[in-house]
């Protein structure tokens, strides 16, 4: 193997765990910022200019506090847990492509960690993963409360988990493979899958908002009833993980709408700039556009959590049961039918 090839992955893969850490950290801030904005107030602006350093005292203050571990909890697990949402947030980025094939010195760097043909499949696989995490914290904090919000957070995300991979059939349908490089290819310039799938869409976005626990549906965190939900009992680090967890499968969800609805990295014109100035130029404003997308994304994920109430629980589950699957089994027929029809 070329010694060249496994210094460019691991140099990706570093970048790439940095770069959703930043994301994380800052998302924290944006947020602060755009329920500011929508509330008519300043939000952070003492820790810097503009508020710009407050993620950072924010986390020195978090990282500097005092671990507890209750006396009757599981200790190992209670570790386990946080340490198990983190890698499971940290990992869904390894088969997301971020850009067109970057040359250099005559050799191509792809801007991928792997291409596994089995990508859309390794993803749920990996957001399925990522509740064993919040079940473990909840159940080995022997808390009453943190129980019932592992529970809830188990049950949410089983419901909604459904609803998505009928969507995500419906999309398949379209593109014969489940390689996030080929779907990414096949919606080149302008020819996005938004335009063909809107509900397939749609009901994914809408189960990316139960799959991260994001208001409204974050019923496991549910403060006016549950304290804090399932990391009730975690201080220091361990919160930490938890809370940067949360953020950084906001992150993994938006790369994946991007990926699979709005064309990834592509843009319209990319072909006259690859032409006309240069391929890795066309290939870097890929990667520019694909992160607009991911943080056009991340501010809906903000916009909506300030904006439209908290479900109940009740509600949470007829949405998920009752609405988002019929409708996803319709999708499915429905493009099974226009495929059909258009091969006959």
């Amino acid at each position: 193997m070329d010694i060249n090839y496994v210094i460019g992955k691991f140099l990706l893969v570093t970048v790439l765990f940095a770069i959703s850490l930043v994301i994380a950290m800052y998302s924290t801030y944006a947020e602060r910022k755009v329920a500011a904005f929508l509330q008519d107030r300043l939000g952070p602006d003492r820790a810097g200019p503009f508020g710009i350093l407050q993620p950072l005292a924010d986390g020195v203050k978090m990282f500097m506090k005092e671990e507890i571990v209750p006396t009757n909890s599981s200790k190992w697990l209670f570790m386990v847990g946080p340490g198990l949402a983190m890698l499971c947030a940290c990992i869904g980025t390894a088969v997301i492509p971020w850009g067109q094939d970057l040359t250099i010195d005559g050799k191509a760097f792809p801007l991928q960690v792997t291409d596994i043909n089995v990508g859309v499949l390794y993803i749920f696989g990996v957001v399925s993963l990522g509740v064993y995490g919040v079940m473990i914290g909840g159940w080995a904090s022997n808390n009453k409360y943190s129980l019932l919000s592992a529970i809830r957070a188990a049950s949410q995300n089983i419901s909604y988990e459904i609803a998505m991979g009928l969507s995500i059939i419906a999309l398949l349908l379209v593109t014969n493979s489940l390689s996030l490089k080929e779907i990414v290819a096949q919606q080149h310039g302008f020819s996005w899958h938004a335009w063909s799938q809107p509900l397939g869409f749609l009901i994914f976005m809408v189960c990316s908002f139960a799959e991260t626990n994001r208001a409204p549906f974050d019923l496991p965190e549910c403060e006016t009833e549950l304290i804090g939900g399932y990391h009730t009992e975690y201080s220091s680090m361990k919160l930490g993980f938890y809370l940067f967890a949360e953020y950084i499968n906001m992150f993994v969800s938006s790369a994946v709408m991007a990926t699979l609805y709005f064309g990834g990295y592509n843009y319209p014109g990319m072909d006259w700039v690859a032409t006309m100035v240069s391929p890795n130029t066309a290939a870097l404003l890929g990667t520019l556009a694909m992160f607009l997308k991911i943080f056009g994304f991340i501010f809906f994920f903000m916009w909506v959590r300030w904006t439209i109430p908290r479900f109940r629980y009740d509600q949470l589950m007829n949405l998920g049961w009752k609405v988002l699957i019929p409708l996803a089994i319709v999708n499915v027929v429905i493009t099974g039918i226009v495929i059909a029809v258009r091969n006959f």
